[in-house]
């Protein structure tokens, strides 16, 4: 043990982590609490370099949002539109294609596709997507939809949502997208999101999607207006479900921006709180593999240091990201494969190309991408 460590009120959390032990709700909120911030970090660097060893994983991925028209009027999201609103758009199925065309022919490896409940888009718009999709090359992975999305297309389809998801793999999905978890305690969740699924009915689709044999991420909106209480039951909830399925690949916190839309809130989360949320993450669910610092949320030189306080993933190249830069993120839109290995390098960890399932695909060699 390092001498940080030993000089830490929070030994006794280090030692039982060490030990293999689990840490109680009550200790990830002394986690929470504590002003230890290195302290903090050692315990989940120690989690994250048992799980993956010196290896930071990216994807060359591309995001294409479908739509922003939806049904819902979530406080806390500036990406969604109504039919009236001049800004609202949606594609066509050859629109989407041709994205995707270009996206291959730069590397990609995965399309990430999420949208607004539209409003009158039927049920065959969806699957036509994805088969055409998967027509351009059938090793393409489509990571679509998250746990609304698929209960809204289970009503417009009138199936029950194991019968969407049956149908939706069929035509070509490959994993669900974690958006949408938001923060499950009820109480927040009609704050944040009134009318949106609940806890309950987010958590059993992923179930569904597990049971059938799939995989997916899921993600925790942090920064707002819960209490770190919500966020111990929201990680709590997300633990549970992995005991029984083992179906999550990865755990993806998000950072709350506030600049566009209905929740008072002055101020983004700050550092310190988003790499405290990483930590205590990667420290409480100990039964995933992989933790993603989302560039996206917290731009680069934040998502680097993540790194080091139990994250092992940047995420991937996006290409154009609507959703974070409506609420006001200042990231930019796209990564390139070089800017993502050299953020790893300088980070002090080993480049390692993914897939969708957190698979390497490639390591870099020292002298550059490989």
């Amino acid at each position: 043990m390092n001498l940080l460590l030993k000089q830490s009120s929070l030994r006794d959390v280090h030692e039982k982590v060490v030990a293999g032990g689990r840490i109680t709700d009550e200790e990830a909120l002394r986690l929470f609490q504590t002003r230890d911030l290195n302290a903090l970090g050692a315990i989940a660097d120690a989690v994250r370099e048992r799980k993956v060893g010196n290896r930071a994983s990216y994807i060359l991925n591309r995001y294409i949002n479908y739509s922003n028209y939806c049904i819902l009027s979530c406080q806390f999201c500036a990406f969604a539109r109504k039919k009236r609103d001049a800004d609202g758009f949606e594609l066509t199925v050859e629109q989407v294609v041709a994205k995707a065309r270009e996206a291959l022919s730069i590397g990609i490896t995965e399309l990430h596709i999420v949208g607004g409940l539209h409003p009158s888009l039927p049920f065959t718009y969806y699957l036509e997507m994805l088969r055409e999709l998967k027509r351009l090359d059938a090793r393409l992975q489509l990571k679509c939809f998250t746990a609304i999305e698929i209960l809204h297309l289970a009503w417009l389809a009138r199936r029950t949502p194991r019968e969407t998801l049956v149908a939706l793999r069929e035509a070509g999905l490959d994993s669900l997208t974690g958006g949408g978890a938001e923060i499950f305690r009820p109480e927040v969740r009609s704050t944040i999101a009134r009318g949106k699924e609940s806890a309950a009915e987010y958590l059993e689709v992923h179930r569904t999607w597990h049971q059938l044999g799939g995989r997916s991420t899921c993600t925790m909106l942090y920064g707002h207006v819960e209490s770190i209480e919500d966020r111990v039951d929201h990680l709590r909830q997300l633990r549970a479900l992995q005991d029984e399925t083992r179906g999550f690949t990865g755990f993806i916190p998000l950072a709350y921006h506030p600049e566009n839309n209905g929740i008072p809130v002055k101020h983004a989360p700050t550092g310190f709180d988003s790499l405290r949320t990483v930590a205590v993450s990667r420290i409480y669910l100990d039964n995933f593999d992989h933790i993603t610092a989302y560039w996206v949320g917290l731009g680069m030189k934040l998502a680097q240091v993540a790194l080091s306080y139990g994250a092992d993933d940047l995420h991937g190249t996006i290409l154009e990201e609507h959703i974070f830069h409506m609420a006001g993120s200042t990231t930019p839109q796209l990564q390139t494969e070089v800017e993502m290995v050299r953020a790893i390098r300088e980070a002090g960890r080993e480049p390692v190309q993914r897939d969708t399932f957190y698979e390497p695909i490639k390591v870099s060699n020292p002298a550059g991408v490989a």
